[in-house]
């Protein structure tokens, strides 16, 4: 279970992020409904937010899917031991999207791509890569060795080996690392607005240009919730999904 908290805590930073987020918007949340004008935010941008939102979860589900996509097969490959040597180096590689502010991120998407839909996506799905990958990598390389000496024994082939016996004990980090992605994806999402991509972005950066408080919330509040959301359904995904006997919230 050590193993599997180090592995989770390599993302803590990202965490710490989107943990930010979420603060945030349920202050905001909670400061609406004591002023008691939620219903009025709602009554007047019910349909900007309906719509707003579709757009907002459209651009978290392709842009996190693609990251997983690619993500869980990079730190596959970068746990290899013939990849030892270069692993580190490429790691740094996928921690661009972190290292790099989100703005700058998405003027290179601009620049490579234009404006819109497309570029959005771009920016997102490099935004959200590290967690992905650095969680699947240190959750393989983690997997304690004698396991992998008794499968050689048996006679599994190395990639036998992966599927039966890594992959399993791997995946409780390799949650981890996806629900960190997803919620700091769908905290970062609104800022998608600014090339064209749409999503609750459109509220909130309105909202402070007008100096509208209320349209202001009427993008943050639906960003908390969504992120929550996210968030609690990766984690009922993550105590179903594994196994007990390698899930550490299932003893």
């Amino acid at each position: 279970m050590s193993r599997s908290i180090r592995g989770a805590d390599v993302s803590e930073t990202m965490k710490t992020r989107a943990a930010l987020v979420l603060g945030i918007a349920l202050g905001a949340a909670l400061t609406v409904a004591a002023q008691g004008y939620f219903g009025e935010i709602w009554r007047t941008y019910s349909e900007d937010i309906i719509y707003l939102t579709k757009q907002h979860v459209v651009l978290v589900l392709i842009s996190s899917g693609l990251a997983i996509l690619v993500g869980v097969p990079a730190g596959i490959l970068l746990s290899r031991d013939f990849m030892r040597r270069y692993s580190e180096t490429l790691l740094q590689v996928f921690n661009i999207g972190t290292t790099i502010p989100t703005l700058a991120i998405l003027a290179l998407s601009i620049t490579l791509l234009g404006i819109g839909f497309k570029p959005a996506i771009f920016g997102l799905w490099v935004a959200t890569l590290l967690p992905i990958v650095r969680n699947v990598f240190q959750g393989l390389r983690d997997v304690p060795a004698h396991l992998k000496e008794a499968a050689q024994g048996m006679g599994m082939t190395p990639l036998h080996i992966l599927r039966s016996v890594e992959l399993p004990n791997a995946l409780y980090v390799m949650f981890a690392g996806i629900r960190t992605a997803v919620a700091v994806n769908v905290g970062t999402a609104p800022l998608a607005f600014l090339i064209g991509g749409g999503g609750l972005g459109e509220l909130i950066f309105t909202g402070i240009d007008l100096n509208d408080m209320q349209m202001l919330l009427a993008g943050v509040i639906p960003v908390g919730l969504l992120s929550m959301l996210a968030d609690y359904a990766l984690a009922k995904g993550q105590f179903w999904l594994i196994p007990r006997g390698v899930n550490p919230l299932r003893p």
